[in-house]
């Protein structure tokens, strides 16, 4: 059999390390973090600071912990970029507490246990996201209606001290439903999909943003376009979002049509709760999803499908961060059966020519 040529070093690399794609990931959160920031005011802005603050000193005292070099490991940005996630979604007027246990929960539970970066199984974010709405379900399902900062109806500066640190009751004036939550509890109730959309707004004010949420995740369209950014710089492909979508949207078109009465239309499960923040920044982390490019539709399509039995059947109304977990968990099965062709073999193993066939033995 003729030996397979080798080329020797140096190799070429590219302009790709962790803290640069961490960087990238974040720029493209901005645009939907500061409308999420803008929409809900100083509480907002006062948690968001809290949980990311409190993400990177739970990463400096893990490491620490471990005799790690603290400041060659923080400079990757991980642990910034799973508080800014994980604050993303929490409700916008929480308690300091919940970002404080939920960056905790993040770091040390959900990355730091396993060994740190790239050997978690689960997303981090997605772990405290689940542990606390477990943990504390009234914190984690009270939200507000948008209250822009400055606007007459926001709190000041010092009322949002006292919403984020001070325990304030002012929240109980503004408290509303997410749209998921209205049509689950409306539907629940026997009312027609007809009734069940009175008060929830128009499709045009949920893409955008202009309703009850978390922190980060009621514009869609602003996701959405941080994750085409990602995808145009090649962060991600397009293979889970897509799958994760459509999985989402299929399903829902199918019970839509055969029952327009009692189930929410596709278009409304893409722009409400974390469907676009889950397909595009959540499902796609590197570290817990498959590497084959059929391995991520299956995974993308998995999430997508569980989201949407989640939403319509389970008891909550929002149903990403279970769906994402689970599929994590079925990562390293769908990596082994679904493995990609390795660099100059073909997919079963057999050595190529230079023409890219398989040598004849």
């Amino acid at each position: 059999m003729k030996e397979p040529t080798l080329i020797a070093a140096p190799y070429s690399h590219a302009k790709t390390s962790v803290s640069r794609t961490m960087g990238l990931v974040m720029l493209a959160l901005l645009p939907a973090t500061l409308f999420g920031l803008y929409q809900f005011g100083w509480p907002a802005i006062f948690l968001f600071t809290v949980t990311l603050i409190s993400a990177v000193a739970a990463e400096a005292f893990s490491l620490r912990l471990a005799g790690k070099p603290v400041g060659l490991f923080l400079k990757d940005g991980s642990a910034l970029l799973s508080g800014w996630l994980l604050a993303m979604t929490l409700p916008p007027w929480a308690p300091w507490w919940i970002g404080v246990i939920g960056a905790f929960l993040a770091i040390v539970v959900g990355k730091q246990i396993f060994g740190g970066l790239g050997q978690n199984l689960f997303n981090p974010a997605m772990v405290a996201r689940v542990a606390l709405l477990i943990s504390f379900p009234l914190e984690l399902t009270l939200f507000t209606a948008p209250s822009p900062l400055f606007s007459a109806s926001a709190p000041g500066f010092l009322e949002g001290l006292a919403v984020t640190f001070g325990g304030s009751n002012a929240i109980d004036a503004v408290a509303s439903a997410t749209p998921l939550g209205h049509f689950k509890t409306e539907l629940g109730r026997g009312l027609t999909l007809g009734q069940a959309s009175e008060g929830t707004g128009s499709l045009w004010q949920l893409a955008w943003g202009q309703i009850p949420g978390s922190l980060g995740e009621t514009s869609a369209l602003l996701i959405l376009l941080g994750g085409l950014f990602l995808i145009h710089k090649k962060v991600i492909g397009w293979h889970i979002p897509l799958a994760m979508l459509a999985g989402l949207a299929l399903p829902a078109a199918l019970f839509h049509g055969l029952y327009p009465g009692q189930y929410v239309g596709p278009l409304t499960h893409l722009v409400s709760g974390a469907a676009m923040l889950g397909a595009f920044f959540i499902a796609t982390d590197l570290v817990t999803s498959p590497v084959s490019r059929s391995g991520q539709l299956l995974f993308g399509a998995g999430c997508g499908l569980l989201v949407y039995v989640i939403r319509t059947w389970a008891g909550y109304p929002e149903g990403v961060a279970f769906a994402v977990m689970l599929m994590n968990a079925c990562t390293p099965l769908i990596d082994h059966y679904l493995r990609p062709r390795i660099y100059g073999r073909d997919r079963r193993g057999e050595p190529l020519n230079t023409d890219g066939k398989r040598e004849n033995t």
